[in-house]
């Protein structure tokens, strides 16, 4: 099946920051568990993704922490500056590239107290959390987020809890399952040539593959993406991402204009979604 409506109207929303991704990516990020075992295509990351904006109380929306301190952010298993450091990650983020160029840290809001913000984090294990003090982040929010289900090959994104957007995916093999849980998007690449296995845009997710610890001199990254296979739709194809026809991934990223830090919630048989 594959169906669009109109996002919802909501009440005017001012666009908050945006964020720039970078030039020149050489796999090593959603490429590492994404493709075709041999391929290594050139990524080029020159892409603007809006921080989107929505009303605090409306339903379905999300929190999202950008870093706003440059260096090393140590992360504590509570808030409290004497909690242990579960996890320390720089920012800017570096990404695997030739030349190397680097991007802001954005983060899935999961919790708040005072003076302290308990984030998502894009490491291993899958499903990490951390808190960090709230004025080393800038919080936004936006009314997005997205469905996989991963047995049915079906993706659906929400605007405010209502799907707008509804199309049939292909899926992570079986001896290189996805695995199920909450994920976000943490960066957007733009390929620049459509032709290869990430089609004309890839998101690239929070989580890791748990049968590739690497992958193609990356990480075993999760991803969605576009795909110059479309005939493949449907079927189980891939090494663990979300391959989508290249008009359904442009349309979520330039008519529908989903930000970063946009939940993902992969849904298999055996592992619901958070």
């Amino acid at each position: 099946m594959h169906t669009t409506s109109s996002p919802l109207r909501l009440r005017p929303a001012t666009r908050l920051r945006a964020l720039a991704v970078v030039s020149m990516l050489v796999l090593g990020l959603v490429g590492s568990a994404c493709a075709d075992d041999n391929a290594r295509p050139t990524l080029n990351t020159d892409v603007t993704v809006p921080a989107g904006a929505a009303p605090v109380e409306a339903p379905g929306t999300s929190l999202v922490a950008t870093a706003s301190t440059v260096g090393d952010l140590e992360f504590r298993a509570g808030p409290d500056a004497g909690a242990e450091v579960v996890a320390t990650l720089p920012n800017p983020r570096p990404l695997d590239t030739d030349p190397p160029v680097s991007i802001p840290l954005v983060m899935l809001v999961a919790d708040q107290v005072d003076g302290w913000v308990q984030v998502y984090l894009p490491i291993r294990p899958n499903g990490s959390t951390g808190w960090i003090q709230s004025d080393a982040v800038d919080l936004t929010t936006h009314p997005w987020r997205i469905e996989a289900l991963l047995d049915d090959f079906t993706l659906k994104v929400y605007k405010n809890d209502v799907v707008v957007f509804e199309t049939d995916i292909g899926v992570a093999r079986e001896n290189a399952p996805t695995p199920g849980g909450l994920y976000y998007t943490t960066e957007l690449l733009k390929p620049p040539d459509a032709s290869t296995v990430y089609g004309t845009y890839a998101y690239g997710l929070s989580g890791f593959s748990e049968v590739f610890e690497s992958f193609n001199g990356g990480p075993g990254q999760l991803g969605i993406h576009g795909t110059n296979e479309p005939d493949l739709i449907g079927q189980q194809v891939s090494a663990g991402c979300i391959r989508l026809r290249n008009s359904d991934i442009d349309y979520i990223v330039e008519v529908l204009g989903l930000p970063l830090g946009v939940p993902v919630s992969i849904v298999t048989n055996s592992v619901p979604a958070a």
